[in-house]
């Protein structure tokens, strides 16, 4: 899996350029991400507003269920850790 990093692309605002490929894909990417996300949460939501905690305990596959919770840490983890990234490099340019 190829990485963007920083160095790869240049450091001019995108508003005045072109995207490169691997920007073009990055963007793609996010798009589909926001778009999953906001399923997930739909579905979450649907769930959580249809049936019980102890119903979706009750009917679930406990070893896929535990699995999904796992994945989703992973991923709140992974926010965080972007939103503290960001909240850094906010402090360091004020």
């Amino acid at each position: 899996m190829n990485v963007m990093r920083k160095s790869d692309h240049t450091d001019r605002p995108t508003q005045d350029r072109w995207l490169d490929v691997d920007e073009v894909r990055l963007v793609s990417d996010l798009r589909i991400m926001h778009s999953k996300v906001d399923e997930l949460y739909q579905i979450v939501a649907n769930l959580k507003r249809r049936h019980s905690g102890a119903d979706i305990r009750k009917y679930a596959d406990h070893p896929v269920l535990n699995e999904d919770i796992a994945r989703v840490d992973e991923i709140y983890l992974w926010f965080v850790k972007l939103k503290e990234q960001h909240a850094k490099n906010e402090d360091i340019r004020a």
